[in-house]
């Protein structure tokens, strides 16, 4: 019996190989199906060709059977993925299938991986697979979440309405992931601004002043202002490859820390509770549980696969570590809200919402009020930290500058009394 070599993708997105002894190639792929397997490639692996196709590897039948599905590098962006995931909604709420949505929205986008991604779900769909496990082939466009929604959306046979609500669920994310940002990256670019402007005026202005200020005051001491400034600009110009270095090893050290889980809960915990930005973390940290746990569970995905996913996508150690306490109550058959009012990092209103919905068998639509509330307080803090912030920068940088000006006028002055009194 002829031996084949074939590549598979399980549900979860994940690459697969092996062999089978089989008698055609139509064999091997049934065989995959029925353990759940998506066969993406599947060839002879039979000395000088074997199978079907009679002498040799390389044409027809023998050379070995390709599904055509290519697994490039193409990533969807998430905001792209967002308009996809809303066209689609919209053409199957209208009453088209599947598979002619997916190949008119193809045909439609002028964006490659767009475009290569649905003709490939597509092509999966009519080969007999689901679209959940055609998405899964794609593990790096489709997440853990997109995947189990649409898995509960085929189950329960609402799969359009389970898009829509994915798509306003991705919408929401990312109006509130674009003001976190917006408040991050405005004081960071000011930062970065100032620091330029300190550097060019250390590095280039304040030695051309040192020197005359050793020649005019022929060896008088300098102010201790001035000194402190000239030292620094001395030691910026002087070391300006190391400074560089150093900072080029700082981002590294800080990339490498933040990818150990120990160290990582630590640094979420303290933006969790740090001045001014603190309150905008942990309010949007809430939002996302509310709104993720929310989305899934309404969906109909079964609670403890959405504490998973939740654990797996919050972004912040802190809410994961909680969630993990909330998954092994919830395993134990015990409610959310011991757990959860136990970790000390949620509010109590927000507790007593989760407390409520849990008694009323509301608890999905009461995360999603949660979410809805604390997206309007992560709004109000956004606000009032730029209006905070913008004062605070800006007196700040005028200090700064301020201080290097007046050192650097300091020495005028006894200059001045020098040329006069000769």
């Amino acid at each position: 019996m002829p031996l084949y070599q074939y590549t598979a993708m399980d549900s979860n997105g994940k690459e697969q190989k092996g062999k089978k002894e089989a008698g055609s190639e139509e064999e091997v792929a049934t065989f995959l199906k029925n353990q759940g397997l998506f066969p993406t490639s599947i060839k002879s692996a039979t000395k000088g060709g074997g199978g079907k196709g009679g002498k040799g590897g390389g044409g027809g039948k023998g050379g070995g059977f390709n599904m055509n599905i290519s697994l490039g590098p193409m990533v969807i962006k998430t905001k792209d993925l967002t308009v996809v995931t809303r066209q689609m909604a919209i053409l199957l709420e209208a009453g088209l299938p599947l598979i002619r949505s997916l190949k008119t929205l193809s045909r439609q986008s002028k964006n490659p991986a767009i475009k290569k991604t649905l003709e490939e779900a597509a092509a999966s769909v009519e080969g007999g697979a689901t679209f959940s496990e055609a998405l899964a082939q794609h593990p790096k466009s489709f997440d853990k979440l997109y995947l189990n929604m649409i898995r509960a959306g085929e189950a329960a046979g609402k799969l359009e309405l389970i898009l829509d609500r994915l798509a306003m669920f991705m919408e929401k994310a990312a109006k509130i992931q674009g003001k976190v940002k917006s408040a991050m990256v405005y004081p960071i670019i000011v930062l970065c601004v100032a620091g330029i402007i300190c550097s060019g005026l250390m590095i280039f202005i304040v030695p051309k002043f040192e020197k005359m200020f050793t020649e005019l005051l022929e060896g008088e001491p300098l102010p201790w202002l001035t000194q402190v400034v000239v030292g620094i600009g001395k030691f910026m110009s002087e070391q300006a490859l190391i400074m560089v270095v150093g900072i080029v090893v700082l981002v590294i050290l800080i990339k490498i820390i933040l990818k150990i889980p120990f160290l990582r809960f630590y640094i979420d915990w303290a933006k969790y509770n740090m001045p001014l930005f603190g309150p905008i973390v942990s309010k949007s940290a809430i939002s996302k549980f509310g709104r993720t746990l929310g989305t899934l569970m309404g969906s109909g995905v079964p609670v403890l696969n959405s504490l998973t996913i939740v654990k797996e996508t919050s972004g912040n150690e802190v809410v994961a570590r909680a969630v993990v306490k909330v998954y092994e109550a919830v395993k134990e058959g015990e409610g959310m809200a011991p757990p959860l009012q136990a970790t000390k990092i949620f509010p109590e209103m927000v507790i007593s919402m989760i407390e409520v919905g849990e008694e009323t068998g509301k608890l999905p639509e009461m995360l999603d009020k949660i979410a809805d509330t604390y997206d309007e307080e992560v709004d109000n803090a956004v606000s009032a930290l730029t209006s905070m912030i913008e004062p605070i920068m800006m007196v700040g940088l005028a200090v700064i500058v301020g201080g290097i000006v007046i050192a650097l006028f300091m020495p005028m002055i006894s200059i001045i009394e020098k040329l006069g009194s000769s």
